[in-house]
């Protein structure tokens, strides 16, 4: 590495670490969770008013912006080749806060060397993190080859049509990278299936099922209200009872995490289902719906449902069920699964469909297939060398269950901030989950990979 380089960076970091937090701060207090679209808001208010905080910011820094009629935006810098440009992309929206905060989740904590508020690694941290980068190569004057845009995407969480417009209207980048996972390089993305397992109308005993707050998120609570007397039932783990209006409310309490990555979790709808069976809180044809319901609980691989399979490159199948809620007079619950390449949309769909019997209805199905990016090819190369030289390690890229931007890129990967073993703080919580952390050293060296790796893909011939 570059001595001087080095030095230079690591004196702009020190420089800048305060302002930097506090422009993750004024983006984290932005409560940008998809809403009801307005004029120039596609996507809702909040996420218009985080994109329209992240271009500020940017402009402050010197950085040419632009808003791409409210789905996405960019800064960028201007470079010799004008066919060609390099990008990075992450995301200013967010799912929602949901429950279990110890603070206002939108005001953000620092405590022992995390930052803490919904976004702050999930991806609004790392957004201001590649506006900065940018901001070094500007102040340095360097002479770039290639331009660079830091886009700013407003739907990562609820759809990704942002990107699709903005691919609609622009050429895409000779090469793009996402800040929207783990270090060291992500160059491979399981499939995505969602779809809702629907009740009849059933006008038995459970009035009303509510539980999560995303469809791409393990819920660590749950309720529902059933008609029956509290006198009798049994007590079990992780389950309270309360009397209410005559019935009785049965809430569960799990412990939350991404669909991505469920391990480790406890979905608090199955908690509630479990019960609901368990105490015959049901009628004959909730029963069966129930059932059907714990198939998809019982097992974060699929095995209920029928479609846990494995391949070398992605390993297991995923599935979650991420909200429950009542229409129509009908329960909904949303699933959210990551698959391999040893499967496929239609077999999943049609393996839950003989799973779930006449018990459910399988409704709103979507899919999308896996992608994978040689690692050997020059960008990636560029990446992960990149890594391994500011951390002194030796890693290889890998594949994850995660969903990105990049899988919408001809090519494209992810690549960082986060860490595969990363230890959270007793007070810190996951990305989608309470408590959201960030650990502000880790950030502060992604500067350093990022402003590098930059200048590493300006030397390659796209």
């Amino acid at each position: 590495m570059d001595q001087e380089l080095n030095q230079k960076i690591d004196a702009f970091i020190a420089a800048n670490r305060e302002q930097l937090l506090d422009d993750i701060a004024a983006l984290v207090a932005i409560n940008s969770v998809e809403t009801a679209p307005a004029e120039g808001a596609p996507f809702g208010e909040g996420a218009r008013a985080a994109l329209d905080k992240a271009l500020e910011l940017a402009g402050k820094m010197g950085l040419a912006t632009h808003n791409c009629e409210g789905y996405i935006g960019y800064a960028e810098l201007p470079g010799a080749d004008p066919d060609k440009y390099l990008a990075t992309i992450c995301h200013v929206d967010v799912v929602p806060a949901g429950e279990g905060w110890e603070a206002d989740p939108f005001t953000m904590r620092r405590q022992d060397g995390w930052i803490l508020g919904r976004g702050v690694m999930d991806d609004k941290g790392p957004m201001v993190v590649t506006l900065y980068a940018l901001k070094f190569l500007k102040e340095m004057g360097v002479q770039l080859r290639y331009p660079i845009r830091a886009l700013a995407g407003t739907n990562e969480e609820t759809g990704m049509k942002d990107v699709e417009y903005y691919l609609a209207h622009n050429k895409a980048p000779a090469f793009c990278f996402t800040p929207d996972a783990e270090f060291p390089v992500c160059n491979g993305e399981k499939g995505h299936f969602h779809g809702k397992l629907v009740s009849p109308v059933c006008k038995g005993k459970i009035l009303s099922f509510t539980g999560g707050v995303a469809n791409n998120a393990v819920p660590d609570r749950a309720s529902a209200l059933v008609d029956a007397d509290i006198v009798g039932l049994k007590n079990a783990p992780n389950i309270t009872l309360e009397p209410e209006n005559g019935g009785v409310r049965v809430r569960g309490w799990g412990k939350s995490g991404h669909a991505a990555s469920p391990e480790g979790t406890v979905n608090a709808i199955g908690l509630v289902v479990d019960y609901l069976l368990a105490n015959d809180l049901c009628t004959e044809e909730e029963r069966k719906y129930l059932e059907a319901l714990h198939k998809l609980h019982s097992s974060t691989a699929g095995e209920g449902l029928g479609i846990a399979t494995s391949d070398g490159p992605f390993g297991p199948l995923t599935i979650i069920g991420g909200r429950i809620y009542m229409e129509d007079g009908r329960m909904v619950q949303t699933m959210d699964s990551r698959y391999p390449t040893s499967t496929n949309g239609e077999v999943i769909a049609q393996a839950i469909r003989n799973a779930i019997g006449d018990g459910a209805a399988l409704e709103d199905v979507d899919a999308a297939d896996p992608f994978y990016i040689e690692a050997d090819t020059p960008a990636i190369l560029a990446c992960i060398d990149t890594y391994n030289q500011v951390t002194g390690k030796n890693e290889k890229p890998f594949t994850m269950g995660g969903g990105t931007y990049a899988r919408h890129f001809p090519y494209a990967v992810s690549f960082g901030p986060e860490s595969h073993d990363l230890v959270l703080p007793s007070f810190g919580g996951p990305m989608h989950g309470a408590n959201e952390s960030a650990p502000v050293d880790a950030l502060l060296q992604s500067i350093k990979i990022y402003i590098l790796a930059l200048l590493r893909l300006e030397e390659i011939d796209f």
